[in-house]
């Protein structure tokens, strides 16, 4: 008769230590509300600034006398009052683009530099420099503006007018020092500058070493490696710093209020002295306006409050279609 031998059943495996279910469940509630109540609070804010914008703004606007929109003058205290935006709108759309046309690149260029380029002795300093730039407040930034810009731009100005004036825009028509949008450009391109290098060195850095390395070992230059790995990868987050950048030169008041000098008219030569911004005319006007200039002074932050929400309802939309470029699924 065959014998069978018992088989060994192995030992069921010792259950791990894990602290108590409810102490978990407490924090995650806990986290959760927290979360959930920042949120809401956010929203409730920015609803609040929202309803006392539209509130104002309706008040001043029911009283104007001129088309809100195309209206060249500012008057608020006249008898009627006559106000509009249109030099308002059409400074800060123009100072912002001239902005963005000269720091995005730079910025760029500087943050690959840092991450990419410069030995780790230099890069370093040379990070530590960029964001200290970002501290210096705009005041400070209006004042070497005025003093030291300024007079400066002189001779880039009667260059761009003698080279490039057949171009219309940089044609020099008008007399005077280079108080002018493309001044302020060039002011805000400078202030934004930090931020968008900021944002961009910090993208470029979280690139995934293999992705490189894999380019490498292909026999891919180092320029090829950053067009085909490090670009790609951080392209969102480009769009992102530059929007960070944008909101501010959108929103920039005192600097722009120490360098331009201050007129209703609109002229596509971005070399002539005057131009308005909306948030520099809140800044010089807001002292000495009545109750009803005020209101129409908020009703102009209504449409920069619009403005920035489009643009970064934009970013976001552009950021959506490339997602797939951006690195965020690798």
């Amino acid at each position: 008769m065959a014998t069978t031998t018992p088989i060994d059943t192995p030992p069921a495996p010792p259950t791990p230590r894990t602290r108590p279910r409810s102490t978990g469940r407490a924090g995650d509630k806990i986290f959760l509300g927290l979360s959930r109540g920042s949120g809401i609070l956010l929203l409730v804010i920015m609803a609040s600034i929202a309803v006392f914008l539209s509130y104002r703004a309706v008040l001043a606007i029911s009283k104007d006398e001129g088309n809100f929109l195309t209206t060249f003058d500012w008057n608020p205290a006249g008898d009627p009052p006559v106000f509009g935006i249109a030099v308002l709108l059409f400074g800060t759309v123009v100072s912002s683009v001239i902005a963005m046309i000269i720091a995005v690149p730079v910025a760029v260029g500087i943050a690959l530099f840092i991450s990419h380029y410069a030995p780790r002795k230099l890069a370093a300093p040379l990070a530590y420099v960029v964001d200290l730039l970002a501290a210096v407040p705009s005041i400070v930034y209006g004042i070497w503006g005025a003093l030291v810009l300024v007079p400066y731009l002189e001779g880039l100005n009667l260059w761009l007018d003698q080279f490039f004036g057949w171009t219309y825009i940089f044609e020099k028509t008008e007399v005077g020092v280079a108080r002018s949008l493309f001044t302020v450009g060039v002011l805000l391109a400078i202030m934004i500058l930090p931020i968008v290098t900021s944002v961009s060195r910090e993208v470029f850095l979280q690139v995934p070493k293999m992705n490189e390395e894999a380019a490498l070992a292909l026999g891919a230059t180092r320029w090829e490696v950053i067009r085909l790995s490090v670009l790609p990868f951080g392209r969102s987050g480009v769009i992102s710093a530059s929007m960070l950048g944008l909101g501010r030169a959108l929103g920039e008041t005192m600097a722009v209020a120490t360098v331009l000098s201050p007129s209703f008219l609109i002229s596509l030569h971005v070399l002539n002295p005057g131009g308005g911004t909306f948030a520099q005319n809140i800044a010089a006007k807001f002292d000495e306006a009545d109750a009803f200039g005020r209101d129409a002074l908020i009703a102009s932050g209504l449409v920069l409050f619009i403005l920035t929400l489009l643009v970064n309802g934009a970013a976001r939309l552009i950021i959506a279609r490339r997602k797939e470029y951006s690195g965020a699924n690798a």
